[in-house]
């Protein structure tokens, strides 16, 4: 039923896995030492071997809009999927943030991985909040048809961007510690733009666009993190709060004072 749409998922997660596992190789080979030395230098620097694979994904989608190959590719991939009559399901809703939530729940139970609570959250925050750049001005910009029609808001896939956003922040918290569970997240994300497309939300070329930008949205997350989180120390240091109990006039009282 799916042999199309396997297809070209799997050619997506072999570019992906090649070129992650490749990065994550080559630490390991390293001597321990150097290894945590390499680790703590690159964690934030924007290697241009992360950006292949998105670069790539988000060029697929592009091409999508104006090839007519693709276009017929996303109209026979349709035809095959609404003649098998599959069930739609909701499940895509939840499953973007899965792998997100997978990294809050195993740190919670002592896997820990790169950052503390605050740091993650706010490297997470950050490429939800690049990827809905990428996604909703794309949108209205493309003004592509929805396979059902509803809108034309289907170019790039917002639920995929945030899956593989997801999938690629729980990647690089567990890289260097655990390889295999770090790759773990791309199945989630796969199901969700898989079921995008079964539920006649998107087309291929909306999915492997939405893919890219969640991807890249995260790479750029942890570059601009060391600016962000020096900005939010800056502020934290400038506003001091004291809060002390005085006595006067045979009175008890506190006082607050706050200082910006």
């Amino acid at each position: 039923m799916f042999s199309r749409i396997k297809n070209i998922i799997i050619v997506v997660l072999i570019g992906i896995y090649q070129v992650q596992a490749q990065d994550s190789i080559y630490r390991f080979n390293n001597s321990e030492q150097d290894s945590i030395v390499v680790n703590q230098e690159n964690n934030y620097k924007l290697n241009y071997k992360h950006l292949i694979a998105p670069t790539v994904l988000i060029g697929f989608g592009i091409v999508g809009l104006e090839s007519d190959g693709l276009k017929q590719l996303n109209l026979s991939t349709r035809n095959e999927i609404n003649e098998h009559q599959p069930k739609h399901i909701s499940l895509d809703n939840y499953t973007q943030f899965a792998p997100a939530l997978m990294v809050y729940g195993l740190n919670a139970f002592g896997v820990k991985g790169k950052h503390n609570f605050r740091d993650r959250t706010i490297i997470y925050t950050t490429s939800q909040l690049i990827s809905a750049a990428f996604v909703v001005p794309l949108k209205h910009l493309t003004n592509e048809e929805r396979p059902d029609k509803s809108n034309r808001l289907s170019f790039p896939s917002g639920h995929t961007a945030i899956a593989f956003s997801s999938a690629q922040f729980m990647f690089r918290e567990y890289r260097d510690t655990n390889f295999w569970l770090s790759i773990s997240g791309y199945s989630f994300a796969v199901f969700t733009g898989i079921y995008r497309m079964v539920n006649d939300k998107h087309w291929i070329n909306d999915v492997v666009a939405g893919a890219g930008c969640g991807i890249l949205s995260t790479e750029l997350a942890y570059f601009l993190y060391p600016k962000i989180n020096g900005l939010l120390l800056r502020k934290e240091k400038k506003s001091t709060t004291m809060i002390a109990p005085f006595y006067q006039n045979k009175s008890f009282g506190i006082g607050l004072v706050k200082s910006f």
